[in-house]
């Protein structure tokens, strides 16, 4: 104990500095309410696979699947959202996972569905 802090640049450089698995964390966000109301739980870590709405920013109200993930970065990539760059080549714009909102989730992976029942949720 005694270790919070709430200090902006400690608090950046904590977030900076933090492992990946640590960092996995940093990318949750919202379900939708119909997912709440399915499976009982408010949040979720992001994933690949996934589809998001992007509720901020220029792309806001855009629906797609995510296509990538980096802790590194603490970024996601979603399907749509793109940029082209002066050569021609389509790159794909990182957004932060809290400025979207899971609207169906990818449930492929029986250790996702366990993360969900952990929580105490309740998967089909």
């Amino acid at each position: 104990m005694g270790r919070e802090t709430s200090q902006p640049r400690k608090v950046r450089k904590r977030m900076l500095n933090a492992p990946l698995h640590i960092r996995r964390k940093f990318l949750t966000a919202p379900l939708a309410p119909t997912l709440r109301r399915e499976y009982g739980i408010k949040r979720l870590p992001v994933r690949k696979g996934d589809t998001v709405l992007i509720l901020r920013g220029e792309y806001a109200g855009h629906e797609g699947r995510v296509v990538r993930v980096s802790f590194k970065k603490a970024r996601i990539y979603v399907e749509g959202v793109t940029r082209r760059k002066v050569d021609g080549t389509e790159i794909f714009i990182p957004i932060h996972a809290s400025k979207v909102m899971i609207t169906k989730l990818d449930l492929s992976d029986e250790k996702r569905k366990e993360i969900i029942r952990r929580k105490g949720g309740k998967v089909k």
